[in-house]
């Protein structure tokens, strides 16, 4: 399998490039999605749905009544003007593939290739459904990202595992890192308004001071994590904005503050909602008030460990042994928690770090990857689907 893959790699860099020169923003996914779908029809053989979750393409692959593994790719952009200078670089201003979404379409579409080339037909006992899904990125106007409104069409009915990978730009080349159990965190966000009198800068004790309020409510904010939680469940609550004032000498009437809260139990979840609001509440001590909006984001993804292990010993099986490394995976966040939700699944990281010295961060205007790491992620999702459906696997 991995020695096919590697005669695909011109291939699976050409998928890339060409999903990277035309990247496309959460549920606007249409020309990739064509891409896809074409691609689809020409290995053949594969049943293929499109308009799924709006702009989702499902493909499926085999026969019989045996179990039924999805792999999952999410082809979504970020709003990032690219700045590589690449001869393939974006040619939509304003829309960059600057997270890897654009290799694991690619490793999919090399995946779906890979079992059709490999298996006879008598080899089958189960399906294999290849799950291309839009706005892993966002939630739509309608408040679901890509993950959730593809299940709500149905593309994770009858599955009984699903799987995926995601590459890591700033990991080596070619590791390989498993994460069991919670993986990545639940993601939730606020936005908080500290309403005050505000007045002339020269008679503060005239009025309420919204600042002076935000004074006494930032550490308390930032006290949350180390004081409101207990210190053997890992959380985090950071501040991205604060916004007040247009004018020395006046005081503002309001301060709008917004932030991230993660976690990764809901229990420890749910504290979190609640201490960040409390500390708010500092405001009315001082004369002053508050408003406070919760949007509730992606849960954290639990990764199933016998699936684990599955891929784990695909990829010892390819002489990768030493490359795999258990790592934890940190407090980012990814919608495939809803599938692993739907299904015992996993998700891997892929180290696609370019060996230059170079930093080439996830979600940056100069994000790219090492391309050759490609043919090993579509072998692994392959061999371990193929495992799957043709009973090679303890359950």
């Amino acid at each position: 399998m991995l020695d096919r893959a590697r005669a695909m790699q011109e291939e699976l860099i050409r998928l890339r490039r060409d999903i990277h020169a035309y990247p496309e923003l959460g549920f606007q996914e249409v020309r990739t999605a064509a891409l896809v779908a074409d691609t689809l029809q020409e290995i053949g053989g594969i049943t293929i749905r499109t308009g799924v979750g709006k702009t989702g393409v499902i493909g499926e692959i085999g026969s019989g009544d045996g179990p039924v593994i999805a792999i999952r790719a999410d082809m979504d952009a970020l709003p990032i003007q690219e700045k590589t200078g690449l001869v393939y670089a974006s040619q939509n201003d304003g829309v960059m593939h600057a997270c890897g979404h654009d290799a694991h379409t690619a490793m999919l579409l090399g995946a779906a290739h890979l079992l059709k080339q490999s298996m006879a037909e008598e080899e089958w006992r189960g399906r294999v459904r290849f799950l291309f899904q839009p706005s892993e990125e966002a939630f739509g106007a309608n408040g679901i990202s890509g993950a959730t409104a593809m299940i709500d069409d149905g593309a994770m009915e009858g599955v009984d595992r699903v799987i995926a990978l995601h590459v890591i730009s700033n990991v080596p080349s070619g590791e390989l890192h498993f994460s069991d159990g919670p993986s990545l965190a639940n993601v939730d966000s606020f936005r908080a308004w500290i309403q005050g009198d505000g007045g002339h800068g020269a008679a503060p004790h005239e009025g309420s001071d919204p600042l002076h309020m935000l004074a006494s409510i930032l550490p308390d904010i930032y006290a949350i994590p180390s004081r409101r939680i207990n210190p053997l469940h890992p959380c985090v609550v950071s501040l991205g904005m604060i916004q007040a004032g247009s004018a020395t000498n006046v005081i503002p009437g309001e301060v709008h503050l917004a932030g991230t809260i993660r976690s990764f139990d809901q229990p420890t979840r749910e504290k979190l909602w609640f201490e960040v609001e409390n500390a708010l509440r500092l405001s009315e001590m001082m004369g002053g008030s508050y408003r406070f909006e919760l949007t509730r984001g992606y849960p954290a993804m639990i990764n199933d460990k016998q699936v684990n292990d599955w891929m784990r010993q695909v990829a010892h099986d390819f002489g990768y042994n030493a490359a795999i490394k258990d790592e934890p995976f940190g407090m980012g966040a990814e919608d495939f928690a809803y599938m692993t939700q739907k299904a015992p699944g996993a998700m891997f990281f892929l180290g696609a770090e370019i060996p230059d010295g170079m930093m080439r961060n996830h979600h940056t205007d100069i994000f790219d990857i090492d391309e050759s790491v490609m043919p090993l992620g579509a072998a692994i999702l392959a061999e371990t689907a193929r495992r799957f459906v043709t009973g090679q696997l303890d359950e």
